[in-house]
């Protein structure tokens, strides 16, 4: 809303009208072009997947890095306290589908390592596909501005049938550009930034994937809530940024104290 409203206020200050840029027949050439050439593109389970993603640019509100932290921890205690096949009743009300997948497999005596692969290869399967989704907008951002030349190239067809009447030459070739606009603001203002944005949104699931794992590993190897806490809050941004602020308050505090010795 941001983006559009800045150009088009851009537009009414230079004395313009809404109207000028609000083609129909300019919107249908770019985006039905674009669409058409991402369809080719792309394969449909795919681009229907990227189709349903696209609410997360605008209202995903991300995955929850502390509630994992906590949950993970809840079952770190409880099997150091009981053991890890104490876990056999948590296991179906874990609401992570992978950390389910591991702690089961953990249960039923896998090794380390193989649940390690597993994991790993849900991580791996998982940025894929979110690459994938991603270069959906990618490709849109790439198709609409040429789709964009092709309109305006149509609109001059029109343009030069018409040459006779000069007023009416000048009128086409200001809407002939319509759709270079649209090409280019579709790009720019929505489709590259949607892909930016979905390839944020996957790197934080795989942070909260690598801290699952992670998590994991230290109830298998039987380590100490308090460690496997501390490991934890390095994925946790918040937790990172305070124990920095802390860190550098100390280290502060300690180079104040050689120089006042000094």
């Amino acid at each position: 809303m941001l983006g559009v409203g800045g150009v088009l206020a851009g537009l009414l200050l230079e004395g313009g009208r809404i109207r000028d840029v609000a083609q129909i027949t300019a919107a249908l050439i770019v985006l039905g072009g674009t669409i058409g050439a991402v369809m080719i593109t792309t394969p449909l389970a795919i681009l229907s997947s990227a189709v349903r993603r696209l609410p997360q640019v605008f209202f995903d509100r991300g995955p929850d890095e502390h509630a994992a932290v906590g949950e993970i921890l809840a079952l770190a205690a409880k099997a150091r306290r009981s053991g890890i096949v104490s876990l056999e009743e948590d296991a179906d009300e874990i609401s992570d589908p992978l950390l389910r997948k591991a702690m089961t497999l953990a249960i039923d005596g896998a090794d380390l390592q193989q649940i390690q692969e597993m994991m790993e290869l849900e991580i791996s399967m998982l940025e894929q596909r979110g690459e994938a989704e991603a270069r959906v907008f990618e490709a849109a951002g790439g198709y609409a501005p040429t789709i964009g030349i092709i309109g305006a190239v149509l609109g001059l067809i029109q343009v030069m049938k018409d040459l006779a009447n000069i007023d009416e030459v000048g009128r086409g070739i200001a809407v002939a550009f319509v759709a270079t606009v649209y090409g280019v603001g579709s790009a720019n203002l929505f489709f590259l930034p949607a892909a930016g944005k979905l390839r944020a949104r996957l790197q934080d699931l795989i942070r909260v994937r690598e801290l699952i794992q992670e998590g994991v590993a230290g109830i298998v190897e039987g380590l100490n809530p308090k460690l496997i806490r501390l490991k934890l809050e390095a994925y946790v941004p918040s937790a990172s940024s305070d124990t920095s602020d802390r860190s550098a308050k100390r280290h502060g505090a300690s180079a104040t104290t050689a120089i006042a010795e000094g």
